[in-house]
């Protein structure tokens, strides 16, 4: 069984007119900024990694389209829980940039004080929860906050993201079962890039596509092109809307390609043929969404410089920012733990103090 591609924007920018979603020309231009934020973004903390500037990246070069477009469908009330390639997503829900930069240093600037490994962002206050390196242990979790809107009548939705390689794992059975049979609202977000690190798509599974599993589970599948922004968006605020209405969960599988490596301790060209890579390139989302704001005279050559040059401002700000902040104070290890600190830990702290020439401080945390 196959399921239909939905796709609304050619790669050379003609429409299909009768599919188009509902968006202001401020908004078009506003997703065409995210997407080209992400590409300066990770062009820069790759950069980086190589001068051994922060430890560990992984891009989202030729996924803009589908992590942007997926995450504007989004409110703010909603949870998202991300896999690797999702963190512009953090960024829309609010995140600054400094504190993205800083969770990749783990410095003192760092909200979780450098606890996380590089691209583990997380934030309570914007409902978008750290991703896990364990394969698809996000897609359970995703679907328990949503069980848990749905016993509390909460008018919540919650986008689960995964990538290929993690419909492979048992969580993705177990979350889908449980989702359908209690009609919990969740969108399950699969970001088919090809390769599981160095597995290849067709060596993940024998049917035709991810999209076709969800007919087993009892929940709508939708197959969309991964590098139509616009595609992607409908896509995602219509199985938003269905969930958010008691319908149910829904399985989105945005077909798209990784153009770099999983990350950046990976080298791709060892297990791909880097020609089928070039030609994914030329499928540039980014390119193909600016296609279309050109003919909708919503983006000019002018503008677009503006915008690159005002993105790369802030971000390298945000790295000098990030940069001068010092380590993560020593005492930062006892707090954020407990909402009351117990005994043994205050004690522990207490010791540390003492070494450090600060005296024991015991009135700071009542034993």
């Amino acid at each position: 069984m196959s399921v239909d591609l939905l796709q609304i924007l050619a790669p050379n920018g003609d429409v299909d007119s009768t599919l188009l979603p509902t968006l202001s020309p401020e908004r078009l231009v506003d997703l065409y900024r995210r997407m080209v934020t992400v590409r300066i973004m990770d062009t820069r903390m790759l950069a980086l990694q190589r001068q051994g500037r922060i430890g560990f990246y992984g891009t989202c070069k030729g996924q803009e389209a589908a992590t942007v477009g997926s995450g504007a469908a989004m409110e703010a009330r909603d949870w998202v829980y991300p896999a690797l390639r999702e963190g512009a997503v953090a960024l829309m829900r609010g995140m600054s940039l400094e504190h993205y930069v800083a969770q990749l240093m783990g410095c003192a600037l760092d909200p979780t004080h450098g606890r996380q490994m590089p691209c583990h962002f997380s934030s309570a206050e914007h409902n978008y929860v750290s991703l896990s390196s364990v394969i698809g242990t996000q897609i359970n979790q995703a679907m328990g906050t949503a069980w848990a809107a749905k016993l509390r009548h909460d008018d919540t939705a919650v986008l689960a993201y995964m990538g290929d390689g993690a419909t492979s794992s048992t969580d993705f059975h177990a979350a889908l079962t449980f989702a359908a049979v209690h009609k919990v609202p969740c969108v399950f977000f699969c970001q088919n890039n090809q390769f599981a690190i160095s597995v290849p798509f067709e060596k993940q599974t024998a049917s035709d596509g991810i999209a076709a599993k969800a007919v087993a589970y009892g929940m709508p599948g939708v197959a969309v092109d991964g590098n139509d922004v616009l595609a992607v968006y409908r896509a995602t605020t219509e199985a938003v809307e269905r969930a958010r209405s008691g319908a149910g969960p829904t399985l989105i599988e945005a077909i798209t390609y990784r153009i770099e490596g999983h990350s950046s301790s990976d080298d791709p060209t060892r297990y791909r043929d880097e020609k089928i890579t070039k030609k994914w390139a030329q499928r540039d989302p980014i390119e193909r969404f600016r296609n279309y704001l050109e003919l909708e005279n919503l983006v000019s050559d002018s503008l677009d410089k503006e915008i690159r040059a005002e993105q790369k401002t802030l971000i390298d700000a945000a790295i000098a920012t990030a940069e001068a902040s010092p380590d993560p104070d020593v005492e930062t290890l006892f707090t954020d733990v407990y909402e009351k600190m117990p005994r043994h830990i205050a004690e522990q702290r207490i010791d540390l103090m003492s070494e450090r020439g600060g005296g024991s401080n015991e009135g700071a945390f009542p034993l």
